[in-house]
């Protein structure tokens, strides 16, 4: 019989964090242990708040199958008996650490990536013009995301690149826009060197991309959640952002990385905010990506022990006491 634990928390920012239509002061999370013969594996989630995930709910799931989990599950006994999601994540998660530590073997030998220095992505939320820029200058980092909403576009981004010239930026519109303020805003903002624009219209909303030819790759995050959405997507986006909340986990997510490769979409990870034991498997999708967005655990007052640090915008690889 395996040994199974659920707790959630509540991880304080260290200062409220704007988006599209949420300001999040903190970060609820569902953290999994499974312990097998001595063995603990561990998973931590934060779920998909624009679904109405929580830690309660995401907690109510996983008691779903503690029975089966004291049992013995494999991974994708898993995905036929979870939905994706927060909960699916967290136990996935879980089960990758669990086998590395009963095997002996890292998370590398078991996925057969290797992994490489990886700059991440450090992302400003919104704010005024003059306040975005003095974020973006604090930034220790060669690339900068920036959350924009409808409002002023053009002036926050210009104080943004006139704060960092050096960087590679990509915007973030959760959603934000119309498919009219996409085409006018556009080719502005090319001029401006932005390099990506991630999920510029509403989930369920943007048939209109089909056809377009953006002047600036487009990437679909609420638009893709997982595999059985990518076929829809690659019709009408250039990159996908793979989440493991959105994904239910790092093995749903592999099969989606190599969907996207085989099609040539292009790749980026992100995340939901979580301490670095979120970033952990998160860092294994990002070594197939050409953006890794895997800052989440610099927005919280506390880390957990062993945690994945960052210098001069390198993201290290989780150590085997933290993850995998």
């Amino acid at each position: 019989m395996n040994e199974v634990r659920f707790a959630t928390g509540f991880w304080e920012l260290k200062i409220p964090f704007k988006i599209t239509g949420h300001t999040f002061t903190g970060a609820q999370l569902l953290d999994v242990t499974i312990t097998e013969n001595g063995f603990s594996g561990r998973g931590e989630a934060a779920g998909i708040y624009y679904f109405g995930e929580s830690s309660e709910s995401m907690l109510a799931q996983a008691e779903s199958l503690r029975q089966v989990l004291e049992q013995g599950i494999d991974r994708e006994k898993l995905r036929k008996l979870l939905p994706a999601g927060g909960a699916r994540n967290a136990i996935d998660c879980a089960l990758w650490d669990l086998e590395a530590k009963r095997s002996g073997k890292s998370i590398w030998e078991l996925t057969g990536i290797k992994p490489v220095e990886t700059i991440s992505i450090n992302t400003v939320g919104i704010g005024t013009p003059g306040e975005m820029a003095t974020a973006a200058k604090q930034l220790d980092t060669s690339k900068v995301k920036v959350k924009l909403d409808g409002e002023h576009v053009i002036e926050r981004m210009s104080a943004v690149r006139g704060a960092r010239p050096d960087a590679e930026i990509v915007i973030d519109v959760n959603q934000g826009w119309s498919f009219e303020q996409l085409v006018e805003l556009a080719p502005k903002l090319k001029e401006l060197g932005v390099a990506m624009i991630e999920q510029p219209l509403p989930r369920g909303g943007d048939e209109s991309l089909e056809g377009y030819q953006p002047p600036i790759p487009l990437c679909a995050d609420e638009s893709c959640l997982d595999t059985s959405e990518f076929e829809q997507a690659s019709r009408r986006y250039q990159m996908i952002n793979i989440k493991l909340d959105k994904t239910g986990g790092l093995t749903e997510a592999l099969d989606l990385a190599r969907l996207a490769q085989a099609k040539g979409i292009g790749l980026m990870v992100g995340n939901m905010m979580g301490t670095s034991l979120a970033m952990a498997p998160g860092f294994v999708i990002g070594q197939l990506c050409r953006f890794v967005d895997l800052d989440g655990a610099l927005f919280l007052k506390q880390d957990r022990e062993h945690p994945m640090t960052y210098s001069a915008g390198i993201l290290s690889p989780p150590s085997a006491e933290l993850w995998g």
